[in-house]
């Protein structure tokens, strides 16, 4: 994704943009189940129930978890804004980067703290 495309989303992420997270922007039943989004938010659920086992298991503390949260939250975001079109292969690519580097750190930090 161009970086100013980026830097704007977490920008409007910021400024709360989530305010109406509940709904979703694709417009049609194609764009809200197309498989590069379905893969998305998957990855997203499975590093939220990871976060939750660290919790569960005190591997995390509740602010290291909220802040793991945080960084979850942009990525959420970019998947629906992109959903509302297309998401491309390269956005694809770049949301897995991000999640990939959230996912490292969940891992480090639930290691961490045994």
């Amino acid at each position: 994704m161009n970086s100013k495309v980026v830097s704007a989303v977490c920008a409007g992420l910021l400024a709360g943009a989530f305010l109406g997270a509940g709904t979703s922007l694709a417009a049609t039943a194609w764009q809200r189940h197309h498989p590069r989004r379905v893969e998305v938010n998957s990855r997203l659920r499975i590093q939220n129930r990871r976060i939750n086992a660290g919790l569960r298991d005190h591997q995390l503390t509740p602010s290291q978890a909220h802040q793991l949260r945080t960084e979850d939250r942009p990525i959420h975001y970019q998947e629906r804004v992109a959903a509302a079109g297309h998401i491309t292969r390269g956005e694809k690519q770049q949301l897995n980067r991000e999640e990939n580097a959230v996912s490292r750190q969940i891992h480090s930090e639930r290691t961490a703290g045994n």
